[in-house]
């Protein structure tokens, strides 16, 4: 294989990539963000599926964001690569930040601002032994409830944002096309008349 690591990785090392990239994750969103502004799609559906991503980051459910973004995204005429390329609005970095801020929220629209019902409990036993039924009351529901309107503002923002980005570069694009074309058409009318 031409670009083969010297080294193969170990276990913690393939770990430790997973949570942190060696390059950056300046790096990765830079990357993200120029193969979403490069799709062939029209603005709408490219910010649209973006914004489906951004959404869908924002659920609990933490396996199935490809397959919500493609879906919200189908459903409001966005682009389903552009759907996956904004799930990456979820990543280690902003988990924490999101199912904390989805919690609280959907326990005060849920329960009001100090809920009574709900105490400390332990997760991790609740985790290990598929205990979902324990966990919807008090984690899960609130977290679906909290989602919907964080996750339908970050859309919206994401909406915008990239709709305005992408109408930019494919102007630019554009104009930068059609002035290539000039000077080929230029060069190519010189060299007849100079032949002929």
């Amino acid at each position: 294989m031409l670009f083969r690591r010297r080294k193969n990785a170990d276990f913690w090392e393939r770990v430790r990539t997973l949570v942190w990239p060696r390059r950056s994750f300046w790096r990765s969103a830079r990357y993200f963000a120029k193969r979403a502004l490069r799709l062939r799609a029209t603005p709408h559906a490219i910010a649209a599926g973006i914004a489906a991503g951004a959404f869908a980051s924002f659920t609990p459910f933490l396996g199935f964001h490809f397959v919500i973004a493609a879906a919200v995204a189908w459903v409001i005429g966005g682009n389903l690569v552009a759907s996956a390329i904004g799930t990456a609005v979820g990543n280690p970095l902003t988990f924490p930040f999101i199912w904390g801020a989805t919690l609280e929220l959907g326990k005060l629209i849920l329960y009001g601002r100090h809920p009574s019902s709900i105490g400390p409990m332990d997760i991790g036993h609740l985790l290990w032994k598929l205990e979902f039924s324990k966990l919807w009351e008090p984690f899960i529901k609130p977290m679906v409830v909290g989602s919907l309107p964080l996750g339908i503002a970050a859309g919206l923002i994401f909406y915008v944002l990239t709709r305005w980005t992408v109408a930019a570069f494919q102007e630019q694009r554009r104009r930068r096309l059609a002035e290539r074309a000039r000077r080929r058409a230029l060069a190519q009318s010189g060299a007849k008349a100079m032949a002929g």
